[in-house]
């Protein structure tokens, strides 16, 4: 019996094409990109907070998280145009940094849906890596906190 399956699988695999598998399996066990990384000279509380605030200038919408799970979500307004729709989301997280102060991890991802009416809600979603939002959001975290003092 584990001969047959072995002989299916292989049979699918080969006419499946190999490199197919190979991207497929290799799209699926990619890192979710390198986190982008700040050091900001405020507490946690205080940090999350301006972050939070910075949410709206950057037009993304709070999703998920608290200041006490150190951790914060959230959705960009979703766009279209003739290729279908684009959302991106933002997952921060928030610890005391070594130095003192509040690391901030940042990981954007971009999310596509390419033919809404055949397959409604089955997006994919790739690592943003080089995009200035990063910086954008950043930026918008220290001037929270410049406001703050």
């Amino acid at each position: 019996m584990r001969r047959l399956y072995s002989l299916l699988l292989a049979a699918m695999l080969g006419a499946a094409g190999c490199d197919n598998v190979v991207d497929s399996v290799r799209t699926h066990l990619q890192p979710s990109g390198d986190p982008h990384v700040r050091v900001f000279a405020a507490d946690e509380r205080t940090t999350y907070a301006a972050a939070l605030a910075a949410l709206d200038q950057v037009d993304f919408h709070f999703t998920h998280g608290g200041p006490a799970e150190g951790e914060l979500e959230a959705m960009s307004s979703i766009t279209h145009d003739a290729d279908g729709s684009r959302q991106v989301s933002l997952a921060a997280e928030f610890r005391a940094a070594n130095g003192g102060g509040t690391e901030v991890t940042v990981r954007m991802k971009e999310i596509l849906e390419t033919d809404p009416d055949a397959h409604l809600g089955q997006g994919t979603e790739t690592p943003l890596r080089d995009t200035p939002l990063y910086e954008v959001f950043f930026r918008n975290i220290s001037q929270q906190l410049e406001l703050k003092k």
